[in-house]
């Protein structure tokens, strides 16, 4: 692997095409996070590696039942995570939604995928 950097500003990895992501690849750590607030969706793709925050794509749900499901759940929104400051940061803007929402990240050949806690949020 080479390291170059970027426009971005950033270090990036370039993973070469002889790169193999089978069996007893280490994927790096990810976790995403959300805010509500009036229907407005926000978070952070965090993780130690750049190539795992940077064009991350961050999808919104809404949960129909008690528990997290994105193959029924409802996707409502979605963002490109983006490096600000020294944070991978996502915004979907106002949807004007409402009721109980999670962010996913999937999972990547290098990289881990998350889903963030449940929010709650409502119209005013």
């Amino acid at each position: 692997m080479k390291w170059k950097h970027t426009s971005n500003a950033f270090w990036r990895r370039q993973v070469r095409g002889d790169c193999n992501a089978g069996a007893g690849t280490v994927r790096a750590d990810s976790t995403v996070t959300i805010k509500a607030q009036n229907g407005d969706f926000s978070g952070k793709a965090k993780t130690e590696e750049p190539t795992c925050g940077e064009g991350r794509n961050v999808a919104v749900f809404k949960q129909k039942g008690a528990q997290q499901d994105p193959s029924t759940d409802k996707k409502i929104a979605s963002d490109t995570a983006g490096l600000q400051g020294e944070d991978y940061t996502w915004n979907t803007g106002n949807t004007g939604a409402s009721v109980k929402f999670y962010a996913r990240i999937k999972r990547t050949p290098e990289c881990k995928g998350d889903r963030s806690e449940t929010v709650r949020t409502s119209k005013n």
